[in-house]
């Protein structure tokens, strides 16, 4: 069945943050009205989920459906998979920055342009792998601004587990996280072999110990598009129910 179709529009945002300008895709419902408030879901490795996870047509089902509130969908790329390991990574060059970037200088620029609740619990950040990473080290540092996290194969090292141990609010973060059980040796962009599936499992254990509002999910498969496309039709409508 054809839905009616949202539109998806490339805009720009010049950075000082960064010292860069950065070009997102802005999904907007078909049915967008400028007399309606939105909540926001933004996804590193934009690109991808346009593309390869095809979030827009998912959003279009799912709104056309009602089985999701009034949602922007707006995608963040990157330059090079240089450029993503430096601002993703834990220890990558231009980590803190772009955590600070998205927090101090995406975000102004989002409510200014979109009509938005304005509020952390509507505002939600989506990624794979080491987008996931970043999505969740970004709200962990600014839970009252990002309130929902949507995690899909997250890379998960020592930096991360500190952080999600040492978090003293959780009640401010709702946690979406699905790994695959076959992603025990998946090769990083460094070229190295690792285990995903372990340290997920143990990050999992520390979101439910300390009584993270939390959704996990284990599935049959390994880290690529291929599980994580489907996935995100069950993602939204678990994180962003009407």
């Amino acid at each position: 069945m054809e839905y009616p179709k949202g539109t998806i529009q490339e805009i720009s945002l010049n950075s000082r943050e960064l010292a860069e300008e950065i070009n997102l895709f802005v999904y907007l419902p078909a049915s967008f009205s400028t007399l309606y408030k939105y909540s926001f879901l933004i996804a590193q490795d934009g690109r991808d989920y346009f593309q390869l996870g095809r979030i827009g047509r998912t959003a279009d089902e799912l709104l056309y459906k009602q089985e999701i509130e009034n949602l922007i969908i707006v995608g963040i790329p990157y330059n090079s998979v240089e450029d993503r390991r430096n601002k993703y990574h834990p220890r990558g060059e231009r980590n803190k920055e772009y955590i600070h970037f998205l927090s101090h200088e995406f975000l102004p620029f989002l409510d200014n342009e979109f009509p938005s609740y304005q509020i952390g619990m509507g505002r939600a950040l989506i990624g794979d792998s080491l987008a996931a990473t970043v999505s969740l080290m970004t709200a962990l540092q600014y839970p009252h601004s990002f309130g929902k996290v949507l995690l899909q194969s997250p890379y998960v090292n020592d930096d991360v587990l500190h952080a999600v141990d040492h978090f003293g609010s959780p009640s401010l973060l709702s946690i979406y996280h699905v790994v695959g059980n076959q992603e025990t040796s998946v090769k990083t962009s460094g070229g190295v072999d690792q285990d995903f599936l372990s340290p997920n499992l143990q990050l999992s254990g520390i979101f439910k110990r300390k009584n993270f509002s939390y959704i996990f999910d284990e599935f049959e498969g390994n880290h690529t598009w291929t599980y994580w496309q489907p996935d995100i039709k069950r993602a939204l409508k678990r994180m962003f129910a009407k």
